[in-house]
């Protein structure tokens, strides 16, 4: 009898699970470019982030309205991928404390190439991306080392990856950054480079990155300015694999809130 009960107990278990399957991890894509240049990348990379997320059990959300910057609405995201925004891209300083309070409550973060040219005036985004976009010299194919062959976001490129981008020169590191990728600056042709970074790097400049950050998980890669970009099978893997890393082993329920100033 007991042997028909733990049986019985089982089969109703597992009509359960199937019945209550786990819910899909929602992330949000967000576009806002403030006054100035805007990338011409944005709908592709819009594109590539759907299909990303239908490949992974994803449900992708996308706006580039600063309303979307509030602390119910954050709630619903596992991750919040900043995708070629620039400039100024929040109305509110309410939309930036929300901001700060779903990092603090454990959310991902992702950032791509200009999500470092955001909010220039802001020290705590700056912190929390990694570093701040100073310039770039003019658009060219020049050699990546992988730093890290061992991350989500690397491990298909080998030593080194020859790509066609915007080489960014970066200030205000964050020193928790784990670096991923370095921009081989032998590589990079420009006339003003003794200038900065000169040998602030040494022959490497980080071009992409990880860290955790006040409860959060934060993935950031510089590349990606090119529309083509957007169906590189490689660079999708690239940053695929980032948002992966930054989703992994990051429920925000279980992280422990650590307040900063903004």
């Amino acid at each position: 009898m007991k042997i028909k009960l733990m049986l019985l107990a089982v089969v109703f278990g597992l009509g359960s699970v199937f019945a209550n399957p786990p819910a899909k991890k929602r992330i949000l894509v967000y576009t806002k470019n403030g006054k100035g240049y805007v990338h011409q990348n944005i709908a592709s990379s819009v594109a590539a982030w759907k299909k990303i997320g239908e490949a992974n059990n994803l449900i992708v959300d996308v706006s580039d309205d600063p309303a979307v910057m509030n602390t119910e609405n954050l709630a619903k995201y596992s991750c919040l991928v900043f995708s070629n925004t620039c400039n100024g891209i929040f109305d509110t300083e309410q939309q930036k404390q929300a901001l700060v309070d779903y990092i603090h409550a454990g959310g991902a973060f992702v950032g791509v190439h200009s999500a470092s040219d955001s909010e220039k005036d802001w020290p705590w985004y700056a912190a929390m991306v990694g570093g701040r976009f100073k310039r770039h010299p003019a658009f060219q194919s020049f050699e990546i080392k992988v730093v890290d062959q061992n991350h989500p976001s690397t491990s298909m490129l080998g030593e080194r990856w020859t790509k066609e981008d915007e080489c960014y020169y970066m200030n205000e590191f964050n020193p928790n950054n784990h670096i991923l990728l370095a921009a081989d600056m032998k590589t990079v042709k420009d006339s003003e480079k003794e200038a900065y970074p000169g040998r602030t790097f040494g022959d490497y400049l980080p071009l992409a990155w990880c860290h955790e950050f006040e409860g959060g998980r934060v993935f950031y890669t510089a590349l990606g300015h090119d529309s083509k970009d957007y169906v590189d099978p490689v660079f999708l893997e690239h940053i695929k694999g980032g948002l992966l890393w930054a989703l992994g082993g990051n429920p925000k329920e279980s992280h422990s809130k650590k307040k900063s100033k903004k």
